[in-house]
């Protein structure tokens, strides 16, 4: 078989909302140049799908009176001539996802979305494919992905690595801890000497991702209006952030009672009691209760508060008929803040050796804004049928943020598309409004998110049978997946499992109180005390689980350490057991531009690069790191497990 060409590689990482895939690998790797949705749409014919919605258009005439007859006299009726079939690259309405929670639960819908995306690329003859499976993927999958890929496209070879390897090929680690956060799952493995250690793997844990983080806002601003697009948004800006835990919220007075004056309250919401400013913790939750008694919210004073800080719904207003109203209102409220602008230019003159006043970061802040990308307002004008110049001006009143100054984030995709983890990124013609929000951006993942994370990952890695891996794994932490692009996603996570987990280094070792020693010690007569004899546990008052924790340290005070554990050899190692000593996260690599700029969260795509420029280029097949066509014709899709990565 001839050799395989960088150019002539295909690499996808499906996911259950974006499939990434790139033909060809450059000469410095880089992000997925192909991002297409993991949805498609069926199509007119049973079991056939199409890539994008097809929407039945009834032909308009060009002009005409209104009976029905176009500007030729042709009469343009209901009829199938007068139907034009057009596609929605946008909408999502009756969409089918193959993918749910990283499992393929639609296998002949997969198999259309592999086939677009195979097309998208138009690869030449000759191509090797290299697939990134993910954790919940059983053998009986891999045998059905490498039948499909062989027999449907004719390829020379192919290879499925898991994402967590991928994630450790990108780092370029041998041995770490993936903590790999989705849309709606989390993945925990661990990753020994390039070996995935299937026991005690956290494997699609669910309610724990991007849109656990979306639904927990829904949930908290729900109530002022806002709808599920704002919350996605909110929680893809750069307000919206994951305190450390038990770190106050901005607002709290620092003179205030630690203690809980009301336990009902801090039972139910996490404060300290009743009322405004009592939830000063990044894991309080919601505003102040709802119920009879003082300082809670009651009827027409939850009600008012609501009108005064909900979110106005001008998409409504727009459409009822008062949209003339609404636009005279904003250009009066755009006229007042360009007159307070020249006021303050003005007076400046005056206080120009005053100091400038320091802008709190967003952590410290109360109350801030965002901006919106409101799809509704702008469909809402286009029911109008507004003329050009009036929809511009339209647009123009409404519009509260400059589109060039919101270049497209890291996260944003192509065609539409947004990385797995968030929903779709808005298209630039949307109307952008400001929405103020308070403490609420603070806990997007205050119902315990991060908590189970930390608690998952302590799982997979005291499940680890060799012990003396499990401080290296700690060590080695790789957080990575769309879901954790949050603000302060990482470090609250590495905050949480410092405060639950790490173990002090002087709590670590074990009193010399209770240590066997050969050392003698001296008497108050000057006589020295009698030497215990060292003999196996069943023979000696010593603790055997303390002389084994000790002895593994300084090996030569353990002549018979083999005698104390003879059913597990694997308990006496090098180094200590109780773990974890310090917690940290493995290096970022600086060696790719184009990643360091778009953020790691997508490295599995990175690490499948790399593997496959070592497999299908530099190995070419000599220690079996993909299955080619005479392998396949040989031994058949069971074959694939011979050379899974």
């Amino acid at each position: 078989m001839p050799a395989f060409k960088d150019d002539q590689i295909i690499v996808i990482a499906p996911g259950s909302l974006t499939t990434l895939a790139q033909l060809g690998l450059p000469e410095s790797f880089t992000p997925a140049k192909v991002r297409v949705r993991s949805c498609m749409f069926p199509a007119q014919k049973t079991g056939q799908y199409e890539p994008y919605k097809i929407r039945v258009k009834e032909r308009r005439p060009a002009s005409g009176p209104e009976n029905g007859t176009s500007a030729d006299g042709e009469t343009v009726g209901n009829n199938e001539e007068s139907l034009v079939l057009e596609e929605d690259f946008v909408s999502e309405d009756g969409a089918a996802w193959p993918m749910t929670g990283g499992r393929i639960t639609d296998w002949p819908c997969f198999y259309a979305l592999m086939n677009h995306v195979y097309n998208t690329l138009n690869p030449p003859f000759h191509t090797p494919i290299i697939l990134i499976s993910q954790p919940a993927w059983t053998p009986r999958d891999h045998e059905k992905l490498a039948q499909f890929f062989f027999e449907k496209f004719k390829i020379p070879a192919f290879a499925l690595m898991d994402s967590a390897m991928a994630s450790c090929y990108a780092f370029g680690c041998h041995t770490g801890t993936v903590v790999d956060v989705g849309l709606d799952k989390a993945d925990i493995t661990a990753v020994s000497d390039f070996c995935v250690h299937d026991r005690g793997r956290g494997i699609a844990i669910p309610n724990i991702g991007g849109e656990a983080m979306t639904q927990r806002l829904l949930q908290l601003l729900g109530p002022r209006g806002f709808k599920r697009e704002m919350c996605e948004q909110l929680k893809r800006s750069q307000i919206c952030e994951i305190l450390p835990p038990d770190t106050p919220l901005p607002g709290s007075a620092d003179g205030k009672e630690d203690g809980v004056t009301n336990p009902a309250a801090a039972a139910s919401t996490g404060a300290a009691g009743s009322g405004p400013g009592q939830r000063n913790t990044a894991g309080a939750m919601g505003n102040a209760p709802i119920g009879p008694g003082p300082d809670t919210q009651v009827g027409e004073e939850l009600k008012d508060e609501e009108e005064s800080e909900g979110v106005l719904d001008v998409a409504s207003i727009v459409t009822g008929g008062k949209m003339n109203e609404y636009l005279a209102r904003k250009e009066r409220e755009k006229a007042d803040k360009a007159d307070k602008v020249a006021a303050r230019k003005k007076g400046s003159d005056a206080t120009a050796q005053q100091a400038k006043p320091v802008r709190l970061p967003n952590s410290k802040r109360e109350r801030s804004t965002f901006l919106y990308d409101d799809h509704a307002l702008l469909d809402a004008l286009k029911e109008k049928n507004l003329s050009g110049d009036e929809m511009a001006e339209a647009q123009a009143r409404l519009d509260e943020g400059s589109h060039k100054d919101a270049p497209m984030s890291a996260t944003d995709g192509v065609n539409g598309v947004e990385a797995e983890g968030h929903t779709r990124a808005p298209p630039r013609g949307a109307i952008r409004r400001e929405i103020e929000v308070g403490l609420e951006r603070f806990q997007v993942a205050s119902d315990g998110i991060i908590e189970r994370i930390a608690d998952a990952i302590h799982r997979t890695i005291m499940s680890v049978e060799e012990v003396n891996k499990r401080s290296e794994l700690w060590d080695s932490l790789v957080i990575c997946g769309n879901g954790s692009r949050v603000r302060g996603f990482k470090e609250a996570l590495l905050a949480t499992l410092s405060s639950k987990y790490l173990i002090s280094p002087s709590s670590a070792t074990i009193f010399t109180s209770e240590i066997p020693s050969n050392i003698s010690t001296p008497t108050g007569t000057g006589a020295n005390t009698p030497q215990p004899q060292m003999h196996p546990p069943h023979g000696s008052h010593v603790n055997p689980l303390l002389l084994a924790a000790t002895t593994a340290q300084v090996p030569h005070l353990n002549p018979s350490s083999s005698s104390l554990t003879p059913h597990h050899s694997h308990n006496t190692h090098s180094s200590h057991g109780q773990t974890p000593t310090s917690i940290k996260t493995v290096k970022i690599p600086e060696y790719f531009p184009e990643w360091k700029e778009a953020g790691y969260e997508e490295a599995a795509f990175l690490g499948a690069q790399v593997a496959a420029k070592v497999l299908f280029v530099v190995d070419q097949g000599a220690n079996k790191g993909y299955m080619n066509r005479t392998d396949y014709n040989d031994n058949g899709p069971t074959g694939i497990h011979d050379y899974t990565l």
